[in-house]
């Protein structure tokens, strides 16, 4: 069995993120906390299977309750199968999408994408841009940086955004081979883009803090009394 040497493989990619990605990361951190401190709103976007990290920063125990995400269910997997890979690539898509949340200069979206060259979240980041937003990527340059754009412009996600980070995944996203198998398997791109996301929660509540603001952080609705805690951070965010 591959047990311990997928998890080897995935272990591996987290120091490097660690070791490579602290920067942007932190730089990214900062952004968002700095946005909060000034009654900025930040929003999270994804489509495809990048749409879980989206949400993964949305409504849930140890989450920020001033994050939202722009989750449109055209963009996800469930339904029809291919749908969401044919949307994204739909040009204009982005712009009514991002109105819906009436964004204002001074927010900050982060837009997830492993491929970084379709339309939608292409032009959710020049959208976002325009409006004087701050643009977080969440990509893999080893895939973007090696394939070109599919929007007009040519421009890929991370030649876009303020800061990028980099969730090291390969390009085709699946890099873990097993003897005797030709197609890879195991994909890392969620995995890391998870972990890329707890970690920026993590480092805003810390900066919020130090800037001596309370962070409004959601509890499990699964404890006792949690209800009425987090009812209030959803009539003040997200209602």
């Amino acid at each position: 069995m591959q047990t311990h040497t997928y998890l080897d493989y995935i272990n591996k990619t987290i120091n490097e993120l660690a070791t490579t990605q602290t920067h942007a990361i932190d730089a990214a951190s900062v952004c968002i906390a700095d946005a909060l401190a000034r009654e900025n709103r930040v929003f999270a976007f994804g489509s495809g299977h990048s749409h879980m990290i989206a949400e993964e920063f949305y409504a849930r125990a140890g989450g920020l309750a001033s994050i939202e995400a722009i989750l449109p269910p055209e963009l996800m997997l469930h339904g029809t199968v291919g749908k969401s890979t044919q949307i994204e690539r739909i040009s204009g898509y982005a712009k009514p999408i991002l109105e819906l949340h009436n964004p204002r200069a001074g927010d900050v979206i982060i837009v997830t994408s492993n491929s970084g060259r379709n339309n939608v979240p292409v032009e959710m980041c020049l959208e976002a841009k325009a409006l004087g937003m701050h643009v977080i990527a969440i990509t893999s340059m080893k895939h973007s940086s090696h394939t070109t754009s599919r929007h007009e412009s040519g421009l890929r996600m991370f030649e876009i955004a303020d800061i990028t980070i980099d969730n090291l995944s390969p390009a085709g996203d699946a890099a873990f081979y097993i003897e005797g198998f030709e197609t890879p398997t195991g994909a890392l791109s969620n995995i890391i883009g998870l972990t890329i996301a707890q970690t920026l929660v993590v480092n805003v509540v810390d900066e919020l803090v130090r800037k001596s603001i309370v962070p409004l952080v959601f509890k499990s609705s699964n404890l006792d009394g949690a209800d009425a805690y987090n009812d209030a951070l959803f009539d003040t965010y997200l209602r």
